[in-house]
């Protein structure tokens, strides 16, 4: 069943320390079988109303978007952002 990652940057600390994470980022979450479906601040927000940066990633299963996390790639990618933003990331299953 299909899964979605879904990232909400709750805070930025160190730009250049997020610019250097989705540089390796991308490419090993596509690489790991991951299609971006939207990145970027929001246009509207409602109840909450947090306008922080939010990335949509499609993967074809819960199991494979764990794999992407888990990857060497990725985890490159984690070290290289090493503490310059607080996030949530979730996997979640697509309804059918």
């Amino acid at each position: 069943m299909t899964a979605y990652w879904l990232s909400v940057y709750r805070e930025i600390f160190d730009q250049a320390k997020v610019d250097a994470y989705a540089r390796l980022a991308g490419p090993a979450l596509e690489a790991s079988g991951g299609t971006f479906v939207a990145r970027g601040l929001p246009e509207q927000t409602y109840e909450a109303g947090e306008a922080t940066r939010t990335v949509l990633i499609v993967f074809d299963s819960v199991d494979a978007a764990r794999a992407a996390y888990d990857s060497p790639a990725y985890q490159e990618a984690l070290a290289a952002l090493d503490g310059g933003a607080r996030r949530d990331i979730r996997i979640v299953n697509a309804t059918s």
